[in-house]
């Protein structure tokens, strides 16, 4: 634990609390300040000026990372038959209809990341929605897992594509990599999500959005970055 405790130390000493620093500093000095013995993962944090009371101030999103996550999805596919071949050449890696709906529905267990469906069959998930929605499983049109187009959606969340949805503090968190990520595709994945966060301001927020954005790696101390 002293080790740890020094790292981080002298982590924190690389860093001006009162400073607000550029993407590319504060990517170039996440990096430094990442912990050495495993692959951090890097992390963002938007403090939002929303109401997360109001239905109407929700933000909930999904945006492409050019250089993916880092992180491996395990991805679940809830087609008719006809859909289930596109599905697993997508890469998808539980693909079935009813029968993997009655299995959940059984079991209460979904062992996947995140899911998608075409539209014809969201009423027959219907039976599990309790279940996948305790999990934040369930398809939603917002975030681009229902559609006609299963190979797309599959493939587009094996190679990059996250969710994010604020929490009840009005904070939005999403890993945008990995420390061993050059920093020129970190910054990259930054930019795609901060774009991504502006458009997907609602139209009854008034004053400032994005009130603070700080980025992290697990472990690691957080460095404020600029927002414009």
């Amino acid at each position: 634990m002293a080790k740890i405790g020094k790292r981080l130390k002298a982590a924190k000493a690389k860093i001006d609390k009162t400073k607000i620093y550029s993407a590319e500093e504060a990517i170039k000095l996440v990096k430094e300040t990442a912990q050495l013995k495993f692959d951090a993962s890097i992390e963002v944090h938007a403090k939002l000026g929303i109401d997360p009371k109001k239905g109407d101030q929700i933000v909930r999103d999904s945006v492409v990372l050019p250089h993916g996550s880092g992180k491996k999805v395990k991805v679940a596919a809830f087609v008719t038959e006809d859909k289930a071949k596109d599905a697993k050449a997508a890469g998808a890696d539980l693909v079935g209809g009813e029968e993997l709906i009655a299995e959940i529905k059984k079991t209460s267990k979904a062992d996947f990341d995140v899911a998608v469906t075409t539209p014809d069959m969201m009423p027959k998930l219907a039976v599990i929605a309790k279940i996948l929605g305790q999990k934040g499983l369930m398809p939603n049109p917002k975030t681009g897992t229902i559609g006609p187009d299963v190979k797309k959606m599959v493939t587009e969340l094996k190679t990059g594509k996250v969710s994010y949805k604020n929490d009840d503090t009005a904070n939005v968190h999403l890993i945008v990599g990995k420390s061993s990520f050059e920093e020129k595709n970190l910054l990259e994945n930054f930019k795609a999500f901060l774009d991504s966060l502006k458009k997907a301001k609602p139209q009854s927020v008034k004053g400032t959005y994005i009130r603070s954005m700080y980025i992290t790696s697990s472990m690691g101390p957080s460095i404020k970055v600029e927002i414009n």
